[in-house]
């Protein structure tokens, strides 16, 4: 009987740690990834013409976009339509956006690269907006590989005409993306060095490198991108620490370039002003041909 009771005290404990660690699994998600389906703004909103696009990744799932073509602005209402400073160069941003909300929330920044010159390719990831399915760290590399795809194939861009640009938990698809298909330069702004590095910093009590699943080991990947990176973070930034900027752009490869924001984790761009997206040009003008 006593070994009939080990073997059951046995299998109880493996089922209780099972279900524990499914459990930690959906906790893990629900702290990562927190979508949104109401949508804020839209390009219209802004001015901005755009075309809906949908998208079907290789697993299946549906997800949806907007492309915003190079076109002129108007600087007032008034004034006659101006041309950004990159236009004619056919480059186009695949932009890769972070973790809460959805693409309605990046309109206004999404603006601020469309007066530069780009074409601009929002999307949702799966689960958020009015993409289908569940957002999980593979989920994001294949949503961000129909993306690029759509860009390249669809819409004829070439690979050298891709920018792609990470923002916070995006830098982390946009780094995989990068390393899949090197693209013209890529743009890595607020980033982390790795969701263990993260979960130690939020909860330095729990041996997060065991106990995470999901990876978006930025750290270990930067080093093997071979295009132009331009990684940009603010000492202020209460979300991802200074530091782990700092230690992408030390680990990554030459040609790079550093830009030290002022300002929070979401608004720095804001609080940047005129020298945001000067910086942003600047890079592009001397990384593009």
């Amino acid at each position: 009987m006593d070994g009939i009771s080990r073997k059951w005290r046995f299998w109880v404990a493996a089922a209780f740690l099972l279900l524990a660690w499914f459990g930690l699994g959906r906790l893990e998600n629900s702290i990562i990834f927190i979508p949104s389906r109401q949508f804020a703004i839209i390009p219209a909103s802004f001015g901005l013409a755009h075309k809906e696009v949908y998208l079907i990744t290789s697993d299946g799932e549906r997800l949806h976009g907007w492309f915003l073509p190079e076109a002129p602005w108007k600087p007032k209402p008034s004034a006659r339509p101006t041309r950004g400073p990159l236009a004619g160069k056919g480059l186009v941003l695949l932009y890769c956006h972070g973790n809460a909300g959805n693409i309605s929330n990046r309109v206004h920044k999404a603006d601020i690269f469309h007066r530069l010159g780009f074409s601009v390719l929002l999307f949702d990831y799966r689960g958020y907006g009015r993409s289908s399915g569940r957002a999980s760290e593979i989920g994001t590399y294949r949503d961000a590989e129909a993306a690029y795809r759509y860009l390249v194939e669809t819409k004829g861009f070439g690979p050298q005409r891709v920018v792609i640009y990470g923002e916070s938990l995006g830098n982390g698809v946009a780094l995989e993306t990068a390393l899949r298909h090197p693209p013209g330069a890529l743009i890595l702004e607020s980033a982390f060095t790795s969701i263990a590095d993260m979960g130690r910093e939020i909860f330095p009590w729990l041996p997060a490198r065991w106990v995470l699943r999901t990876r978006y080991d930025n750290l270990a990947k930067i080093s093997r991108v071979r295009c132009p990176v331009l990684v940009m973070h603010s000492r202020e930034d209460r979300v991802v620490p200074f530091r782990m900027g700092q230690a992408l752009f030390a680990a990554a490869a030459q040609p790079k370039e550093f830009l030290e924001m002022i300002g929070s984790h979401d608004e720095g761009y804001i609080d940047m002003a005129d020298a945001y997206p000067r910086t942003i040009l600047e890079f592009l003008r001397r990384s593009t041909r």
